[in-house]
């Protein structure tokens, strides 16, 4: 995929993330599954992100394929994600997915949780 076409997307899929994701799904052994990132009411901001793997795609979502993994976001969700980046980070606090997310006008500690 070529620059331009990334950055043309609705939300972006890091490296590091889909790197994680492959690590992951060879542990599984399940080629078949994908991350899944939505988005649900609550948390102490709002709204709230989550993160599982899914093997069915379900009519309306959004993909996107990097290093050979899928990205799947539903279409509720992708309206609150529009021009953030699903990401990995490893630190002190230990590993996580997280979305680095422009919409968001706050959000709480843990960054699992914004609101717009």
């Amino acid at each position: 995929m070529t620059v331009e076409a990334e950055q043309a997307m609705p939300i972006q899929f890091s490296d590091a993330a889909a790197a994680k994701v492959k690590a992951l799904l060879a542990e599984e052994e399940n080629p078949e599954l994908k991350l899944r990132v939505y988005v649900t009411g609550g948390g102490c901001s709002g709204f709230q992100y989550g993160f599982t793997f899914d093997e069915k795609v379900n009519e309306g979502d959004f993909t996107i394929e990097k290093q050979g993994v899928t990205l799947l976001v539903d279409s509720m969700s992708l309206q609150y994600l529009v021009g953030g980046v699903v990401d990995y980070t490893e630190g002190l606090e230990g590993s996580r997915f997280f979305v680095n997310n422009p919409n968001a006008t706050t959000t709480c500690g843990c960054g699992a949780s914004f609101s717009i």
